[in-house]
């Protein structure tokens, strides 16, 4: 196809989502380089994010690009290799194995603590804050901590388990302010070691372990951001193996990202560069999965709230980006730059959702009080 009818084509499409090419608009296209239409037209989402990276393109809105995109439908229309060998893999191979877990450690988590630092709050909480009465993102990150210890009841003495427990935040926000005992773990060498520093002198122990690993009995289990990386084919038994660590009139809090419709891949650019081999489940994945281990006490979903998060995480970014350029190169800034504002838009879009579920194993005897 000609390069005429390539931009032709591409026009047409951009059409549905009233977005121009050159235009003037905060959200309008500014073509760098003529091929971004093959590169696109080839290799789909790949070659769209790819091209960002390289300078291609420009958008003065890409949050607001990438929503408009995405109520449009319009990533529906760019199928590419790279989707069909990202969707045969993830059918042919179990991604998230034991052996592989450790891959998106090094891959995202492990790349600098020093980026974190900087992007996050004071607690490196790197999860969906809670923005009901919040004004900062330091705020926000605090209810939200606060919001999931309520909705697991905590009382003093208590045995936590916290899967996915980054740099230990919430560990040290339940220990501090709740008065239990927490065991977290990561598949990050990074997080755990900084973890480690920052709950010092408390009643807490960090392991870099998979979930797969782990034994013992715990009066409450949290898991935050951290079910992305499960994948479909062991979702059924991550709600087995929580089943199997949890004391019998326990509470399991699940806080994940959320698909509108069930998957078995992930986008091909967010594989490649951000989170290899993670996954979005569906409502009905997730309740499939928890069938026969767990009674459902509560669903409760504030996915907008992740939009005005990753905004203030590009805020930091760019802010201290002067302080940590050093560590990394222009690329590098555009790829993280496209991360973070294209998520921001899907959750705009209503694309992906934000979801806290509280599961016990029996069903409370008393009426289960909903926090929020």
């Amino acid at each position: 196809m000609s390069y005429t009818h390539l931009k032709q084509w591409t026009e047409k499409l951009l059409r549905h989502a009233d977005v121009s090419i050159d235009g003037k608009r905060p959200w309008d296209i500014q073509v760098k380089n003529k091929n971004l239409y093959r590169r696109v037209f080839v290799h789909g989402s790949l070659g769209f994010g790819e091209a960002y990276m390289d300078g291609w393109w420009d958008a003065e809105s890409l949050d607001e690009l990438v929503s408009r995109l995405m109520k449009a439908q319009l990533d529906q229309h760019f199928k590419s290799i790279a989707l069909m060998i990202t969707t045969l893999k993830a059918k042919l191979l179990n991604c998230q194995s034991p052996r592989r877990a450790y891959q998106v450690g090094v891959k995202h988590y492990d790349i600098g603590n020093d980026l974190y630092i900087n992007m996050l709050d004071s607690r490196m909480i790197y999860s969906c804050g809670y923005w009901k009465n919040a004004q900062t993102l330091e705020e926000a990150q605090r209810d939200k901590l606060d919001l999931t210890c309520r909705k697991l009841h905590l009382k003093k003495g208590q045995r936590v388990l916290d899967i996915g427990c980054g740099w230990g935040g919430c560990a040290r926000y339940m220990a501090e302010n709740y008065g239990v005992e927490v065991v977290g773990i990561t598949i990050s060498k990074e997080q755990a070691a900084l973890a480690r520093d920052n709950c010092r002198q408390l009643p807490i122990e960090i392991l870099v372990k998979d979930y797969r690993e782990l034994q013992g009995r715990f009066d409450r289990i949290v898991s935050i951001g951290m079910f992305e990386h499960v994948g479909y084919k062991n979702y059924r038994n991550y709600f087995k193996t929580v089943e199997k660590l949890l004391a019998d009139d326990g509470l399991f809090l699940l806080h994940t990202i959320g698909s509108n419709t069930p998957t078995e891949h992930t986008d091909p650019w967010i594989d490649r560069y951000i989170f290899p081999n993670g996954m979005l489940p569906s409502a009905q994945q997730i309740s499939s999965a928890f069938e026969d281990y767990f009674i459902l006490e509560d669903w409760h979903s504030f996915g907008p709230d992740y939009d005005k998060t990753l905004l203030s995480w590009y805020d930091n970014f760019n802010e201290a980006w002067s302080r940590i350029k050093k560590n990394y190169d222009d690329r590098f800034r555009r790829m993280w730059n496209y991360y973070l504002l294209a998520s921001a838009g899907s959750f705009r879009a209503r694309k992906n959702q934000l979801w806290q579920i509280v599961l016990s194993k029996q069903g409370l005897t008393s009426n289960y009080r909903y926090p929020r």
